[in-house]
């Protein structure tokens, strides 16, 4: 398996991966839909025309020549100061629990520590993404964008992370769209 920066000639794989990869996700809203494909499909397409995409910090899973994967982080906003929004996370159905979504996690976060980036939040199982050392951002003073999040809402901190920057967190604004 390669882990690489997404290229041009990807967009069309790493959205059939990740409408694939959300394709029985149940959402609490209904999901936002473009031409049939699920709204995190979409929302990576709106977050890539979006003036928070960070290029080094999209990355695709490839196997034999094929995209099988992809994580993307996009600037947000913690109480003023710069912090990372990771996900959708996308592992194409046949590849789940072969190692593909952990090996794009290290990834991205050695990457968004190589950047000099401060934290990364994100919506998830704390069971999965503690593994990863993701804790509930609420125990480091970071609040959700919707409070009814708990501790699915959940912070990594890295290298650059200045544990007085408290406050709320807000994402990229394409995912004010879902």
């Amino acid at each position: 398996m390669l882990i690489r920066r997404e290229r041009p000639e990807d967009v069309a794989d790493i959205r059939a991966v990740t409408a694939a990869a959300f394709a029985d996700v149940e959402h609490s809203a209904p999901p936002v839909e473009a031409d049939g494909v699920p709204g995190e499909a979409t929302l990576v397409g709106w977050l890539r025309d979006d003036a928070g995409w960070i290029p080094e910090l999209s990355l695709v899973a490839e196997v034999d020549g094929k995209v099988v994967g992809h994580v993307v982080c996009t600037s947000g906003d913690l109480a003023g100061r710069p912090a990372l929004g990771l996900g959708p996370v996308s592992v194409s159905p046949d590849r789940q629990r072969d190692g593909v979504g952990s090996a794009l996690m290290h990834a991205v976060l050695g990457g968004a520590d190589a950047l000099g980036e401060p934290v990364v939040v994100l919506l998830g199982s704390p069971d999965y993404y503690g593994r990863f050392g993701f804790v509930p951002a609420s125990s480091l003073g970071i609040d959700a964008p919707d409070p009814a999040w708990g501790d699915y809402f959940q912070a990594r901190p890295l290298a650059a992370y200045d544990s007085s920057v408290r406050g709320k967190f807000t994402y990229a604004a394409p995912f004010d769209r879902l």
